[in-house]
């Protein structure tokens, strides 16, 4: 090998060392930029956990505290892990690349869960094998191939059954395969797949109530009805098959024009939302919060993620809300976190899911920046 040649080497090697370098501290900066755009009530703070996550989306805990975020457009599944437990990520591993839109995830006995639209694959003993992951065993691939709206939220509930939102094919209409706009649940090994809640458009996020044990959800309202029609939802499930409206109705007594009179005509009891959401606002992932860190007032409460609306003439969402429970009932609907959004109408961040960790902080997965941020409370 001639000299000029390694020479050449030597600088690609550099330059390539020297460009990774200026494109970490580019994102650590733009990352400190939306940090510093955040609006918070007072003692909360909020704080970069992970700037490198490219589409972050839903969040899930392994067992030894490892954090697992699903993404999107991206195709992987990522393992996040603090090392030293200074609430700063040291290390980001890519356990599964070039899947379809992953951006459902679930933990459960040493094992990952993956829902890629019509797959859930199960990487099992995970945590001992981040570098080297496992090839995934199939959990189903029986749900629908359809992309709009294929993309899932899932999650392990109270009676370790595995829940899956099947989101509706469509912006607005009536599938004939009940399997569409419903959420289901099955068994961990992928048995006895049920229709839980039917009428649901496109949910893509939910938690259980801590005391109740019963469902909540968020759903995505339709488009095309005007930059104030409809809301979108926070649901409550009360009893399994309970129908939720889509297409027929939305929110509150809104007929759909083209499907409202044919639900008038169904022989089907509606139910209407907990609370009606902001219209356009897209909410995803909610979390009851249940941890001793922040205040009273938020203790047992909901924290929605609002990922933002897309085709509103001016935006909406782009934030946290709060909604305030009283006997099982909602109270009030209000911003908690705002600032991804500017008054130019700017997107900084899109907040996708929350996840509460063991300490009490809160972890927000962005999809727009690739950032994960911890929210914490600190009074006086």
């Amino acid at each position: 090998m001639s000299s000029s040649f390694k020479t050449s080497i030597q600088w690609v090697i550099l330059l390539t060392f020297l460009s990774t370098i200026v494109s970490c501290e580019t994102q650590q900066g733009n990352s400190n930029q939306i940090i510093s755009k955040l609006q918070l009530p007072d003692g909360f703070r909020a704080e970069v956990f992970a700037d490198n996550v490219p589409n972050a989306r839903q969040l899930a805990m392994g067992e030894s505290g490892i954090i697992y975020a699903g993404s999107r457009e991206a195709g992987n599944v990522y393992a996040i892990v603090d090392e030293n437990k200074d609430s700063k990520v040291d290390t980001v591993y890519t356990i599964a690349k070039d899947l379809r839109m992953p951006s459902g995830i679930a933990f459960r006995n040493g094992s990952l869960y993956v829902a890629a639209v019509s797959t859930i694959y199960r990487y099992d003993d995970i945590e001992a094998n981040l570098t080297n992951p496992p090839e995934p065993v199939i959990v189903t691939d029986n749900y629908p191939t359809e992309g709009h709206h294929g993309w899932k939220f899932i999650g392990f509930g109270p009676d370790d059954k595995l829940y899956v939102p099947v989101g509706a094919p469509c912006n607005i209409c009536n599938s004939e395969e009940e399997i569409f706009a419903s959420i289901t649940r099955i068994n961990p090994d992928g048995t006895d797949r049920e229709i839980i809640a039917k009428g649901v458009r496109n949910s893509v996020g939910f938690d259980w109530h801590p005391h109740t044990g019963n469902l909540w959800f968020t759903d995505n309202g339709r488009d095309w009805m005007g930059d104030n029609r409809p809301p979108c939802e926070l649901n409550h499930l009360s009893g399994t098959g309970q129908h939720f409206g889509f297409p027929y109705k939305h929110g509150h007594d809104i007929w759909d024009p083209k499907f409202g009179e044919k639900g008038k005509a169904v022989n089907q009891e509606f139910k209407d939302p907990a609370q009606a959401l902001d219209p356009h606002v897209a909410p995803l992932g909610m979390i009851f919060y249940t941890g001793d860190m922040f205040p009273d007032t938020y203790h047992n409460q909901i924290l929605i993620a609002e990922h933002g609306s897309w085709n509103r003439t001016e935006k909406i969402g782009y934030r946290i809300t709060k909604v305030t429970l009283k006997d099982g009932e909602t109270t009030s609907y209000e911003p908690f976190i705002e600032g991804w959004l500017q008054d130019n109408e700017s997107v900084w961040g899109r907040p996708v899911d929350l996840l509460q960790m063991p300490d009490g902080s809160v972890l927000i997965s962005d999809d727009h920046s690739g950032v994960i941020y911890r929210v914490s409370y600190q009074n006086g």
